[in-house]
């Protein structure tokens, strides 16, 4: 069939490049520093943000990863995370999305959990 949508994680800090596509923020909480013009956003979806309580568990400890992601997938599940990323995978079905974080190590991110989950088949067979 068609591929799968063209999906990245990347720095809302970077500027906006050619294939970026539609540049969502992903973070609960606006970045430090930037201003929205700088940013260059097409839209902020806070509601797919992990949790505070999560967030502040994960700390980005890279050995902590892997259960932040398990952990964050089930958050993701709630009515009010599902519903937000049904939105971001419409979004990617249409062209290119760039979810956008403020972190450093986007590789460890909720934005590259994201990237990959909505790059998954949907299991809605």
């Amino acid at each position: 069939m068609s591929g799968l949508p063209c999906i990245r994680a990347g720095r809302v800090y970077d500027p906006r490049s050619a294939g970026d596509g539609a540049r969502i923020l992903v973070d609960r909480l606006w970045p430090r520093g930037l201003t929205t013009s700088r940013a260059d956003l097409d839209g902020w979806c806070r509601q797919v943000a992990p949790s505070a309580a999560l967030r502040s568990w994960y700390g980005h400890v890279p050995a902590r990863f892997a259960e932040f992601g398990r952990r964050y997938r089930t958050e993701l599940r709630e009515p009010e995370g599902a519903a937000a990323l049904q939105r971001l995978r419409d979004l990617a079905q249409q062209a290119p999305l760039s979810l956008l974080t403020a972190t450093r190590a986007v590789e460890i991110s909720q934005a590259a959990v994201l990237a990959d989950l909505l790059a998954e088949e949907p299991d809605d067979g």
